[in-house]
């Protein structure tokens, strides 16, 4: 763990944590959600979806942004499906592209926005003061069947 991760602060249906601005901030942020969404009983589609569309807003996050990043998921009912609520605040737009991203080919750009708008059921922006931004998406996530 670097020194700008701190371990998440959780509950029952919420966890919160800050990432370091680095392109591992993706992986960790996998590894947090991976055992959350399993304790939640999130069927395995919709967990991959789940982490997909994480894996996009860290990524754009790291990517274009300024740091800080910070990564908050939420679960919560609406009528009788599971939601997953995922945000990703980072500290507003870069001034120029980030390290990861010059070292990927022109054709690896660019399907982020298309798989989040696939797969979420919404999604949005939230400006906030000092220039932050948080990016968000919210997913189904029915509950895993007994077998």
């Amino acid at each position: 763990m670097t020194t700008t991760e701190i371990s998440p602060s959780r509950t029952a249906d919420h966890t919160s944590c800050r990432l370091a601005h680095r392109p591992e901030a993706v992986g960790h942020a996998r590894r947090i959600a991976r055992p959350l969404l399993h304790s939640w009983r999130v069927g395995e589609e919709a967990s991959a979806s789940v982490l997909l569309v994480l894996s996009e807003l860290v990524t754009n996050a790291v990517v274009h942004a300024r740091p800080p990043l910070a990564l908050h998921l939420h679960l919560h009912r609406e009528h009788a499906d599971l939601r997953v609520w995922i945000a990703v605040t980072d500290g507003g737009p870069a001034t120029r592209t980030g390290c990861c991203a010059a070292s990927r080919a022109q054709d690896e750009h660019g399907r982020g926005l298309f798989l989040i708008d696939t797969l979420a059921t919404s999604h949005g922006t939230c400006m906030h003061g000092g220039g932050s931004i948080t990016h968000w998406a919210r997913l189904r996530a029915p509950a895993r069947t007994a077998a």
